[in-house]
Order: structure tokens, then C-alpha cells, then sequence
């Protein structure tokens, strides 16, 4: 009987499985990439606000605490977003006729209240709790950066779900005292090594990485 297929199909057949087995290995690591990029998880990237709030200003140089405008943060999952009160508390007296400053005197006059866009927006089906990290002793900054040297508010982290675990599975290594959770800069004197194990069974922290946990 004679031969069906030319020999040189055997060379096109494997040249083109071994293709396929390469576009679709380099696909699956362009989404990967893609789905870890700036792009989607808009980490690093600034948001426009109806004002350019400044808390590297209002932070580290002026030193006003995080629970002065999130007032929520210890007692509720959402930490709070400041009234237009609470900016005019102190931009009644200074700062009165700066234009950068105009939508926060309109809302003040008008009684609407300025649309901020949230930074840190996690998915609907995720559950986060503010005040149970606080009181666990997990520092504002171990999941929005270091705020207090942003002119303008960006998302630090990716927000991921693989970033979330690393903590929930090993706690020790990002809890602090409690007196030190809204303390910009801080670093445990000593190395966080030395601290973070008599922390986690003094606030009687468990590792854990239940679904259920963030999942309800």
C-alpha cells in the first residue's frame, strides 16, 4: 500500500503541536501579567478626585490623625468618608478664597456632597471589616501604603486575593501594637521578628484562610 501523507507532515505535525503547546503556554502568561498589571488593578495609579486632596499636606506636615475625617474606622468595616463639614471645620479660616478649594465651599453652600472616588473598591462579593484589622493591630499602612507621603491618593497594592492571604497566613510578620496602628513611618524598634509572635497571641490572632472568612 502506498504511502498516504508525504513525510515531511510528520516535521509539520510536531512543529505545529509544539506552536500550539508555545501560544497557548505565552497566552496564559500574557493574562497573568495583564490580570497583576497596573492596568487592571490600578495600583500605583492616581485617581482624578473633585478635589487634590493631599495627604502627604494634611498628614505628615500638618500631623492630623486618620480618625479625624475616617471616623468610622474603629468601630465600623467602612472606614468613613469625611464630610464636607469636617473639611470646612478648618478651611472656614484658612485657605477661604484658594480656587483648588471651590467645590469643597460649593458643597458646603449647596448642601451636596462632594462624589469622591473610592481608591480602595473591593469587589461586591468581598468582605472587609476595618475595625476587626485595627483592633488586631494591623496598621493603615500595611494595606494603603505610606499615605502620609502621597501629595495625591493612589491604591499601593494590588488587592489581589493572593496579597490578602500572605497576611492571613502568616499575621506575625505585618501585626504592630495597637498604640502604633495609625503612626505613619513606624517600624518595630527591634525588627518586626522580634515582636510579631508575642503580638499575634497577645491579641489572640488566628491564622486563617477560611473562604467563609472574606467570602459571605
Amino acid at each position: 500500500m502506498s504511502q498516504l501523507f508525504h513525510p515531511s507532515t510528520n516535521v509539520i505535525s510536531k512543529v505545529t503541536i509544539f506552536g500550539a503547546v508555545l501560544f497557548i503556554g505565552g497566552a496564559a502568561w500574557v493574562l497573568l501579567a495583564l490580570e497583576r498589571s497596573s492596568y487592571v488593578t490600578q495600583a500605583k495609579v492616581v485617581r482624578e478626585q473633585p478635589v487634590p486632596f493631599s495627604h502627604r499636606h494634611h498628614v505628615s506636615d500638618l500631623g492630623i490623625d486618620c480618625r479625624y475625617c475616617h471616623t468610622f474606622v474603629e468601630e465600623s468595616n467602612f472606614a468613613g468618608i469625611p464630610p464636607t463639614k469636617t473639611c470646612m471645620t478648618c478651611h472656614s479660616q484658612i485657605h477661604t478664597t484658594a480656587a483648588m478649594l471651590e467645590p469643597v465651599r460649593e458643597s458646603w453652600r449647596s448642601g451636596e456632597s462632594l462624589e469622591w472616588l473610592r481608591v480602595h473598591d473591593l469587589p461586591d462579593f468581598v468582605y472587609f471589616d476595618h475595625s476587626i484589622h485595627v483592633k488586631k493591630g494591623v496598621g493603615c499602612e500595611t494595606c494603603h501604603g505610606p499615605v502620609g507621603e502621597m501629595a495625591l491618593t493612589w491604591r499601593e497594592y494590588s488587592l489581589n486575593m493572593e496579597w490578602c492571604i500572605e497576611c492571613h497566613r502568616a499575621p506575625e510578620k505585618f501585626v504592630r501594637p495597637r498604640e502604633f496602628v495609625f503612626q505613619a513611618g513606624w517600624h518595630a524598634p527591634a525588627g518586626q521578628a522580634a515582636i510579631g509572635d508575642s503580638l499575634v497571641a497577645a491579641y489572640d490572632i488566628n491564622s486563617s484562610t477560611n473562604c467563609s472568612i472574606c467570602h459571605r
